[in-house]
């Protein structure tokens, strides 16, 4: 689609420990599809504009945090493809950032409304109705069956020959889609998720939800302390890699997902000679959040 850089690279990573143990590590970069609608963000809203398309809606009606990479997306995409957007922002009205800043450029009206309130996404888009039939609902995060088959080409564009794939879980929409990519392909790779939130285990049931025969591992202690929540430990870490590699990560998603699998690593979780993918989900404006920490 047009503005759209896909497929997307795979970038061999080495040092940092990796020869010393005998595996090998590729990094899938979706960061690179774009600068603001980059990652997993394109892949799930792939499939939801043209089924908003399809059905002749005009406004995209969707929700996330003051620092949300998917409202940004959702902005950007909805300005490059003819949508109005409306953005439900989890928070007070006062909240200013960069991130809400360029959504505004993009087009987007900003509704700021309690978390209590944000809860019910869905009556919060039957008030904005109000009779409209244009409007076309978007989940936070972009989790919908839609996002699935956006997923799924991932492992598409992927040779075969890898022996573990992992992502970074925040609604487990990319690990559904990449689990029925793996299976549309016939591949034997073992898919693992990192989920960023505490009490990451739910994210089993969200991935079934959309996909019932998905096989995946969760590994969730490395959420590190919560969404959004960082230590010194992996802010160091992130500053280590992105200084030996030249990929830039960041401490919401990326980071947290690139931290385990150093860690698996080190732990001699993989057998001598395995091949390892990591997706890298984009999400890139989420360092804006953070900046001081760096």
């Amino acid at each position: 689609m047009i503005g759209m850089d896909l497929p997307t690279p795979l970038t061999a990573v080495s040092g940092l420990g990796l020869e010393e143990s005998g595996v090998s590590l590729d990094v899938k970069r979706d960061d690179l599809i774009h600068p603001f609608i980059s990652g997993n963000k394109w892949r799930k809203l792939k499939y939801l504009l043209e089924d908003a398309r399809r059905q002749q809606k005009s406004v995209l009606v969707t929700f996330g945090g003051a620092w949300s990479n998917h409202l940004l997306a959702t902005a950007c995409a909805g300005a490059m493809f003819g949508f109005h957007t409306v953005g439900f922002v989890r928070g007070e009205e006062k909240v200013s950032n960069p991130v809400l800043a360029m959504c505004r450029m993009y087009g987007m009206e900003l509704r700021f409304v309690d978390r209590e309130r944000y809860r019910d996404r869905r009556g919060l888009f039957e008030e904005l109705l109000q009779g409209s039939g244009m409007h076309y609902f978007v989940d936070e995060g972009g989790y919908a069956l839609e996002a699935l088959g956006g997923c799924a080409e991932i492992i598409h564009e992927l040779p075969q020959g890898y022996d573990h794939i992992f992502c970074a879980c925040g609604t487990g929409t990319t690990l559904a889609g990449l689990s029925l990519g793996l299976r549309q392909v016939g591949s034997t790779a073992q898919l693992h998720g990192v989920p960023v939130l505490a009490g990451g285990g739910f994210i089993a049931e969200s991935v079934r939800a959309l996909y019932p025969d998905a096989d995946f591992q969760l590994h969730t202690d490395y959420h590190f302390g919560g969404y959004a929540k960082t230590t010194p430990e992996l802010v160091g870490f992130i500053r280590e890699f992105c200084a030996g590699t030249g990929i830039l990560i960041e401490p919401v998603y990326t980071g947290k997902l690139f931290y385990a699998v150093f860690d698996l690593v080190k732990s001699g979780f993989f057998d001598a000679g395995s091949k390892i993918l990591l997706l890298h989900s984009g999400g890139l404006t989420g360092i804006m959040g953070k900046h001081d920490l760096f």
